[in-house]
Order: structure tokens, then C-alpha cells, then sequence
């Protein structure tokens, strides 16, 4: 066989390859994504069994522990609806009453929603947004 012919059959063959990876990655990065949904969105319906992901701030005197388990509430950012979250795993340090999160939840039973544990991801306030001044 051709030494030239021979290059050309790898390269093709190594070009074949990286393109069914680069595909596989790009189809794996889209379908694994799921869009954040808000309490208000979860209130309106959810799939039994299905998961969501939870955004919102951490309700004013809705935290306390029982046991194992961190229960908190769970409101839209500009909004009055809150959902209750039974939350086990790491609790990020800046996790506090008015802060955003994010958390995987399944709806429980119960009426509350089950997060996923190690899940809960506390969003840094922006130190970009204009402070209000009290009037």
C-alpha cells in the first residue's frame, strides 16, 4: 500500500473520530440542561417524578433544621409565592434567609419539594445592582 494513501486513511479515520466526539459532547451539553423554574412556575404544575430546578430567595423566617434535614421556603424574586423545599447535604456557607438559590427538587408527598441532595447552590448578590436608599 501507498505510504500516502495510507496517511490520508488515518487522517480520515482521526477526523471521523473527533467529529462524532465533538457531536456526542455537543448533544450531551444540550439535553442535560434544564431551565430554572421559579416557585410560581412549580405551583402552576409539575410531573410526579420528574426534577426541577428551583430559583429563588430563601423566604424571611422560613429556616430551621430537623434533625438532618434543613427546611426552608422557597419565593419568587419579585413575587409572594413560596414553595417548601426538605433540603439534606452540604449547605453553602453564604446560605441565609433573603439570598438566591438554586436547588434540584422532586415534588414529595407530602406537598413539599424533596431536594436533591448536595444540590443546593447559594447565587452571590451582585455587587453591580444599586443599593436602595431608605426615604
Amino acid at each position: 500500500m501507498n505510504p500516502a494513501r495510507k496517511r490520508r486513511i488515518r487522517l480520515v479515520i482521526a477526523l471521523t473520530a473527533a467529529l462524532l466526539l465533538a457531536s456526542g459532547l455537543v448533544y450531551t451539553s444540550f439535553s442535560a440542561g434544564s431551565q430554572a423554574k421559579s416557585p410560581s412556575d412549580l405551583l402552576a404544575g409539575v410531573d410526579k417524578g420528574r426534577t426541577y430546578q428551583l430559583t429563588g430567595k430563601v423566604a424571611d423566617g422560613s429556616v430551621r433544621r430537623e434533625g438532618e434535614e434543613l427546611l426552608f421556603k422557597v419565593r419568587d424574586r419579585k413575587g409572594t409565592a413560596a414553595v417548601p423545599v426538605r433540603y439534606t447535604g452540604t449547605v453553602p456557607d453564604p446560605f441565609r434567609e433573603g439570598r438566591e438559590v438554586i436547588v434540584t427538587v422532586k415534588r414529595g408527598s407530602d406537598g413539599t419539594f424533596v431536594g436533591e441532595r448536595d444540590s443546593l447552590i447559594t447565587k452571590c448578590p451582585s455587587k453591580f445592582t444599586a443599593e436602595k436608599t431608605p426615604s
